[in-house]
């Protein structure tokens, strides 16, 4: 069994990592590259950044931040947000990313999936994926719906077959955030992270609710998820890297123990 992986996540705004509740009322809490350094000398498995109001701004995503977050950290960075064309991911991988997150631009450009799988390797192309919670329809079978541009506008597109579709076009993974449980600390959507882990035969990294070690633990065994990203948990000091991966271990999940 492959270890489950924890993932700090830096949401970014005009240079500074920020926090919201629900993709609302973000507060700016730090400096980017300082706590990407903090988190990967804590002992996290990778880290992931993301411009968060690239795409709805429609603008690129600033490099010269992923320049610096690279310089700093030694373990694999995957960055989102504002990435619309192939040139766009050739930018990030070689300002030091291992991997790129597309998300809006899928959607709406699904070949650019196909596209980056072809040119750089499955393995540097996540599905990111942000859901909502609706009545399920004849459109929306599986009731959760796909929203894209920061959480800004519904698609509707079912989120599971957008998840198989994607898994066909060459996505290595996929970054699955649930919108309703982003922020709350109230714990993951467990239903919508295992209807997903289920049926797809990729990498499934749950987002969205942490809010204590049992909500962690809950999303990688009962969720099916093969890593847990956490935000809030960590930032406000909670809890550090090394305290979750300690009691998972002690649970029983195989982890990656660092020290």
């Amino acid at each position: 069994m492959l270890s489950k992986r924890i993932i700090p996540c830096l949401d970014v705004r005009d240079g500074k990592t920020t926090k919201g509740v629900k993709f609302k009322g973000n507060v700016d809490i730090g400096d980017p590259v300082e706590m990407a350094r903090f988190y990967y000398e804590q002992g996290a498995d990778e880290i992931v950044f993301y411009d968060i109001t690239a795409s709805s701004d429609r603008r690129d995503i600033m490099i010269d931040v992923v320049h610096r977050v690279a310089e700093k950290i030694f373990i694999p960075f995957s960055v989102g947000g504002g990435i619309r064309t192939l040139e766009d991911m050739r930018r990030v991988l070689l300002a030091g990313a291992e991997k790129v997150s597309v998300n809006t631009a899928a959607v709406q450009h699904p070949r650019i999936i196909a596209d980056g799988a072809q040119a750089f390797g499955s393995q540097c192309v996540v599905l990111g994926m942000d859901v909502k919670k609706v009545r399920p329809s004849e459109k929306i079978p599986s009731g959760y719906e796909m929203v894209i541009h920061g959480g800004r506008t519904y698609t509707g597109m079912d989120a599971l077959n957008w998840a198989k579709k994607a898994e066909d076009l060459g996505a290595g993974e996929i970054c699955l955030n649930s919108i309703d449980a982003d922020g709350s600390q109230q714990g993951y959507e467990i239903a919508l992270t295992a209807l997903i882990g289920e049926n797809v035969n990729i990498p499934v990294i749950a987002s969205g609710g942490a809010g204590n070690i049992d909500h962690i633990h809950d999303v990688l065994t009962e969720g099916k998820a093969d890593a847990a990203l956490v935000a809030s948990i960590v930032h406000y000091g909670t809890h550090t890297i090394r305290e979750i991966k300690d009691k998972l271990h002690s649970r029983g999940v195989k982890v990656r123990m660092h020290w």
